[in-house]
C-alpha cells in the first residue's frame, strides 16, 4: 500500500479511495524560532515537539507519492553541483553524535558543570517505564501509533497487535534534540541538518505499537461538553463541535442521528449521539478536523430548511431560493416542498 508523501498526512492510502479531500497537509516548511514550532503555512505555534507532529494540515488534496517539491530541488541543485564541488564527509564523528566537517579536529569542549545534567537526563530516560496499550479498549480502524518515529496506523486486532510484521513497532523511546542547525534524538547518535532527514531517521529500539495507551489505576476519564453552532444551505447541514488539543476525532454517519467520539488531552473526551431532525445521505456526509474545531457536513436527503437541529414539534419546512412572499427562508408564509416528509 503506498504511503503519501505530503508533509503533516504520511498516511497509507488505496488509489481507489485517493478523492480531491482525501489528504490534510502542510504545503509550507517547518519553523523553530525560540522555543517554539509551526509550519510556515499556518499561524499556530506551540511548544511541545509531539503538539507540532500532531498540527493538522491546513491544506487539503489528493495524496501523492511524488518527491516534495523542495526534496526535488535539493536534488537539482545538488546533482548541478556535483560536476564543482563534492559534498565534504564528516571529519569526525564525536562520542555525542556530532558530526565535525572540515579541518577541526578538536571535539567541542563540554563543561563538567553540564556533564552531570547530560547523564542524569540519559539515565532519566533508561529507567522511565514505557506505557504500553489497554488491550481490552478498543482502537479505531486508521488510529496512528503514538510512538515517536512509528506512524503505523490500526489496522485490526491480528495485523497491527498480532506476530506479524506490521505488529512490529520501530521508534524513538527519547527526545528530539535541535541544537546548533544539527537535529537527532537523545536516544540515538545520529545528527542530520535537513528536518525532513530528521523525521526519516529509523528508530532505534522495537516494541509493540501504542495507540490508546492506558488508563492509569485512578485516573479516571473526564467527559467534557463542547460548545456547538450550525447552519445550512438548500443541501447541506453544517455542523461544528469547538475543542482544542484534539488527539482522536470520530463522527459515526446514521440515516437519523450522529455519533460524535472527540479524544482531547488530559484524558477529556468529549461523546454524545446526536438525534436528527430528519433524515441524512450517510454515503455523502462527512467531518474534518480543524485546529480549534470538528466540522461535520451532513447532506440532506430533502432540499426543506431544518427550523432545528434535532427533533422537535416544529413543522415550519420552507423551500430556499424562492423569490417573493411566499416560501424563501424568513418570509411570512410557508409553502411545503413536495418532497416534504409531511407532504402526502
Amino acid at each position: 500500500m503506498p504511503k503519501c508523501t505530503h508533509k503533516g498526512c504520511s498516511k497509507d492510502f488505496e488509489e481507489q479511495d485517493n478523492k480531491d479531500n482525501a489528504c490534510q497537509f502542510h504545503p509550507g516548511a517547518p519553523v523553530f524560532h525560540e522555543g517554539l514550532k509551526g509550519w510556515s503555512c499556518c499561524e499556530k505555534r506551540v511548544i511541545e515537539f509531539d503538539e507540532f507532529l500532531n498540527l493538522p494540515g491546513c491544506t487539503f488534496g489528493r495524496h501523492t507519492t511524488e518527491k516534495p517539491a523542495d526534496d526535488a530541488s535539493n536534488g537539482t541543485a545538488a546533482s548541478s553541483s556535483t560536476a564543482t564541488t563534492t559534498k565534504p564527509e564528516p571529519s569526525k564523528v564525536t562520542k555525542e553524535g556530532v558530526e565535525v566537517y572540515g579541518q577541526q579536529q578538536q571535539s567541542p569542549v563540554v563543561p563538567k558543570a553540564m556533564t552531570p545534567v547530560v547523564d542524569a537526563e540519559k539515565k532519566k530516560e533508561e529507567e522511565a517505564v514505557e506505557e504500553e496499550d489497554d488491550l481490552s479498549i478498543p482502537v479505531a480502524a486508521g488510529t496512528t501509533c503514538k510512538r515517536k518515529g512509528c506512524g503505523k496506523q490500526y489496522k485490526d486486532e491480528v495485523t497491527s497487535r498480532g506476530q506479524g510484521t506490521e505488529a512490529k513497532c520501530v521508534y524513538h523511546p527519547g527526545s528530539p534534540i535541535f541544537h546548533e542547525g544539527s537535529k537527532g534524538w537523545s536516544c540515538c547518535k545520529r545528527r542530520v541538518l535537513e528536518f525532513d532527514e530528521f523525521l526519516k531517521i529509523q528508530g532505534c529500539k522495537e516494541g509493540n505499537h501504542l495507540f490508546v495507551g492506558s488508563t492509569k489505576e485512578g485516573e479516571k476519564e473526564e467527559l467534557v461538553d463542547c460548545r456547538t453552532d450550525w447552519y445550512q444551505t438548500q443541501t447541506h447541514i453544517i455542523l461544528s463541535v469547538f475543542g482544542k488539543d484534539k488527539l482522536d476525532s470520530q463522527v459515526s454517519f446514521d440515516k437519523e442521528s450522529i455519533s460524535i467520539d472527540i479524544k482531547m488531552k488530559n484524558n477529556r473526551r468529549y461523546k454524545k449521539t446526536i438525534p436528527l431532525y430528519t433524515t441524512i445521505d450517510t454515503d455523502e456526509s462527512k467531518f474534518t478536523v480543524l485546529t480549534t474545531k470538528l466540522e461535520i457536513k451532513l447532506k440532506k436527503t430533502s432540499g426543506i430548511s431544518w427550523p432545528s437541529l434535532e427533533p422537535s414539534n416544529a413543522t415550519s419546512y420552507s423551500t430556499f431560493g424562492v423569490t417573493g412572499g411566499g416560501g424563501s427562508v424568513g418570509a411570512k408564509e410557508m409553502t411545503y416542498r413536495s418532497d416534504s416528509p409531511f407532504h402526502n
